[in-house]
């Protein structure tokens, strides 16, 4: 599933990717904000997901 957060601010994509990974249990997120990378790597390590940076602004979330 592709989840395109680009043009919002922190905390909304990661908001949006944790509503869609409990029903995808992979999410290519795409998000511009700055903040998402950091973001993702706290969300990651309190969750158990992981994820790959697979562009400057896209990430591949899998489910654990």
């Amino acid at each position: 599933m592709e989840l395109d957060c680009r043009g919002m601010r922190c905390p909304i994509p990661i908001i949006k990717l944790a509503q869609a990974i409990k029903v995808h249990p992979e999410v290519i997120l795409m998000s511009d904000d700055p903040a998402t990378e950091p973001d993702l790597v706290a969300w990651s390590r309190m969750t158990g997901h992981q994820f790959n940076k697979l562009s400057e602004s896209t990430y591949l979330v899998q489910k654990k």
